[in-house]
């Protein structure tokens, strides 16, 4: 079977890793994949995955078996379609889906028609409508949300008036995210501990995949700005089966359900982003595709063979196959450039990776997120450098590694966190 992987970060390293170790797998294609994804799949760095035309043209060239669409641009914008309608086989949802993450007020409103628990919220496109009803409410800290697509980085957290304000003037006014921003959602401050799962569905059926916890500050001890995540490990600890039953009969299957009701249905993976609260599981974000880190560390526990769930997933009889998992632990530290999120230099040579991008520590591998190889070199092409990841009997052991190989790799003002997990292990 030949596929094609749309995407170039980790987390299409992570998907190309998974699904080269298929023995369906004949060839593997990315575009535009990476410096490292080109060591197990051919690149086709021209090829942007916001460039549909593209694409589609670029599928029409290979005729690959299967479409595996993961960044969230390109299915928003309706990559999927464009490929169904060409008479290509996908992984990913279409359109009228992945709105549940184009649209932070559609998956908002979805949630409150279908009683779906998460924090109470309105809609604004009006700042002075949406300032007076934060004056109104009084509850600090408030969350406004951009309404649509921002690279992660469209919530700010303000801890008072004066602050959520400069937010809602920044989005509204000044086009701080543009078009995503033209609509905003405020919502209440939810406390708790955030937990991911992302979850495989056919539109019917809904199999959650290992939960994991994210680390999306730049700097130890959850200080700093939100990335797009600094590091993650799975499975969470704090998601005990009880929790895992409450969020399937809740939060998980509602979810499925509504989006078939309302005419949606959804195929692909499921983002749910939790937060357990002490009145429960509630939703703070769907995502339409894999998350990135989280992909990096729940794609290696994964013992069934990704093509036969991706081909379950298309056929739509996902409920025939049973998803077996590791028993291990994962570890991903991300290693980014100086500056991240916000100005950092690229072009900087990487040491310590050998002629696949991988390190010597064999006990870990390196998936690429912003990286391009250039004259048998590897240099630095984006704020998340590399994900450097490892498995362990426990999530001691897989951070050891991790660390370990961490060490014996660098690049001028390489900067990583050196707390990812210790939540997990109560430090």
């Amino acid at each position: 079977m030949n596929i094609l992987i749309i995407g170039g970060g980790g987390r299409e390293h992570a998907i190309a890793r998974a699904l080269s170790k298929s023995p369906k797998t004949d060839k593997l294609w990315c575009a535009p994949g990476n410096g490292g994804i080109s060591a197990i799949a051919e690149c086709f760095p021209e090829v942007k995955a916001t460039d549909l035309d593209g694409v589609v043209a670029l599928a029409e060239r290979l005729q690959p078996d299967y479409v595996f669409v993961a960044p969230d641009d390109p299915l928003v914008m309706g990559l999927v379609d464009m490929l169904n309608e060409k008479g290509f086989k996908t992984f990913g949802p279409r359109a009228n889906a992945a709105i549940i993450e184009g649209s932070k007020a559609f998956s908002k409103s979805l949630m409150k028609k279908y009683g779906i628990p998460t924090a109470a919220y309105e809609t604004f496109t009006d700042e002075e409508k949406a300032c007076e009803y934060i004056k109104t409410q009084n509850s600090y800290p408030a969350v406004i949300k951009a309404d649509g697509l921002a690279l992660g980085k469209g919530v700010i957290i303000a801890k008072d008036y004066d602050e959520a304000k400069a937010a809602v003037h920044s989005m509204l006014v000044d086009g701080k995210f543009g078009k995503s921003g033209s609509e905003i959602v405020v919502e209440g401050f939810m406390e708790g501990t955030e937990v991911t799962v992302l979850a495989f569905t056919d539109g019917k059926t809904v199999k959650p995949m290992i939960s994991s916890m994210d680390h999306k500050r730049a700097f130890d001890n959850d200080e700093g700005l939100n990335t797009g995540g600094m590091g993650t490990i799975a499975p969470n600890p704090l998601y005990t089966d009880a929790i895992a039953e409450e969020c399937m009969e809740k939060i998980f299957r509602p979810t499925i359900a509504a989006m078939s009701a309302e005419g949606r249905p959804f195929k692909g993976c499921l983002y749910f982003g939790l937060m357990l609260t002490k009145d429960g599981a509630k939703v703070v974000e769907y995502n339409s595709r894999f998350g990135d880190p989280e992909a990096q560390v729940v794609l290696p526990l994964l013992d069934t063979d990704l093509v036969d769930i991706m081909e379950a997933i298309w056929e739509e009889r996902l409920d025939t196959l049973d998803i077996k998992w590791s028993d291990s632990s994962c570890a991903c530290v991300v290693m980014a450039s100086g500056g991240y999120p916000e100005k950092y230099e690229t072009g900087k040579e990487i040491s310590g990776l050998n002629s696949d991008g991988q390190t010597a520590a064999d006990s870990a591998y390196v998936y690429h997120a912003g990286t391009k190889l250039d004259n048998g070199k590897y240099l630095t092409a984006g704020g998340r450098v590399l994900g450097v990841t490892a498995v362990g009997e426990d999530l001691k052991a897989a951070l050891g590694k991790a660390y370990a190989a961490v060490g014996t790799i660098s690049f001028e003002k390489a900067h990583y966190r050196k707390d990812i997990g210790h939540k997990a292990l109560g430090k």
